[in-house]
């Protein structure tokens, strides 16, 4: 029995789906017939063996899953035939469609980011769509319930299904309209991967390198926007650490502890080129400023070497420009490493009233690695244990107890009395 790769399904979903939404022009339909082309292989390659071109036997299987959908709808008769005919012609091996062969994901990016969608639902339609999240990773990473989220994703479909959005690469108008979205679903998208926010894994590699080959395209398509090029050299920067954060067992491994001989310095020179040339342009975006926060990390010889009030100032002005929660949590990392893990404890209490985050693991975690700093062993112990109660991701969870476990052994050597031997 042939194992499929796992990664192999998830990365061709969105290439088939973006084909058949381009022959049929009805998003909804389109998906569930991908979903049933996907369980088809998931049940029939491992016996039968993967094929020698498995997104094209995907598309195929779609494309004959759609026409039975339409073939089934008595509200559809009247336009049967024509569909059946050109459905006939695309299967036919005599008359295979050259444009199989064309990556129609980019394009279903930006037909997903449609104007005539809230910005809120554009990204999360994109990410159920396109990006293989399920519902509860595209809640937590927009720091809200499962629920709501799924209505969400229901009304964005209706959306599109009554837009009639054309299959096409938007004009440059258009494009400009929705550049953010997309931008946004890539950094979502690379996120989840880089850290999966569920499961035994820390990281999907499938999702990152999938969103990094996608903001290459993005970057290829807009090589002046300054922006694309901030998001794509942010992904490459931060990918460029990966092999160091997973120890030998899955185990996470925090920044400071990382071997940097590991990292990888193509992808570093790579994404310092590309931010370099981006702030030459003289505007300084959102994504460009976290790039340049990931770049002082990755130029760093060793962790005490980290020029922290550049990273510091670099917060402050990202600040400026985000309401983003997390923004504020590294801050206060950032000034704790500057000015003393008071200063972050203070500026942390400023999100104790912030609904997104105050449930967050995140939250608990930096306070208790700040009292950690600031002396207060059992403080930061307490923390630490509602942050691995919060946390779904195993490996973070399985780091966060070994430091409730360290401390307790800091706590139970300290309190040996005078004269004992400590074994």
């Amino acid at each position: 029995m042939e194992t499929i790769p796992e990664h192999l399904l998830r990365q061709l979903a969105p290439q088939v789906l973006g084909t058949v939404v381009r022959r049929f022009h009805n998003f909804a339909a389109a998906e569930d017939a991908v979903q049933d082309a996907l369980f088809a292989a998931a049940m029939q390659w491992p016996q039968q063996g993967v094929p020698e071109n498995p997104r094209n036997w995907l598309i195929q299987v779609a494309l004959r899953r759609m026409t039975d959908h339409f073939r089934s709808e008595e509200a559809r008769r009247r336009r049967e035939s024509d569909i059946a005919a050109e459905a006939s012609r695309q299967l036919s091996p005599a008359g295979a469609e050259p444009e199989v062969d064309q990556d129609d994901t980019l394009i279903l990016f930006f037909m997903c980011c449609h104007p005539s969608l809230t910005l809120s639902s554009a990204i999360a339609l994109t990410l159920r769509a396109l990006g293989g999240l399920t519902t509860a990773e595209i809640a937590h990473a927009f720091l809200v319930p499962e629920t709501t989220m799924a209505q969400r994703i229901s009304r964005a479909k209706a959306a599109i299904k009554a837009s009639g959005v054309p299959f096409q690469m938007p004009t440059n108008e258009e494009r400009a309209q929705r550049l953010r979205a997309v931008l946004h679903v890539l950094y979502l998208i690379f996120n989840e991967g880089y850290t999966s926010s569920a499961g035994p894994n820390l990281q999907r590699l499938d999702l990152s390198r999938e969103a990094i080959r996608l903001a290459r395209c993005v970057h290829l398509l807009l090589p002046h926007d300054v922006e694309v090029a901030g998001l794509l050299a942010l992904m490459l920067l931060t990918d460029a650490r990966r092999e160091a954060r997973v120890g030998s067992d899955g185990e996470l491994i925090p920044l400071m502890n990382q071997d940097r001989a590991l990292w990888d310095q193509k992808e570093i020179s790579e994404g310092v080129a590309l931010l370099t040339s981006a702030l030459s342009e003289g505007a300084v975006g959102a994504y460009q400023l976290q790039a340049a926060i990931a770049a002082v990390h990755d130029e760093a010889q060793r962790a005490e070497d980290t020029d922290w009030p550049q990273i510091l100032a670099l917060y402050e002005l990202l600040k400026r420009m985000s309401d983003n929660p997390m923004v504020v949590l590294n801050h206060a990392i950032a000034a704790a490493m500057v000015h003393g893990p008071s200063k972050g404890l203070d500026l942390l209490k400023a999100l104790d009233s912030d609904a997104r985050v105050t449930a967050h693991h995140r939250l608990r975690a930096v306070r208790a690695h700040l009292l950690e700093m600031a002396g207060d062993g059992s403080a930061a112990k307490a923390q630490y244990q509602i942050a691995a109660q919060r946390t779904t991701s195993i490996p973070e969870r399985n780091y966060l107890i070994a430091q409730v476990a360290r401390l307790s052994e800091i706590a139970n050597q300290s309190s040996v009395p005078c004269g004992q031997a400590r074994q």
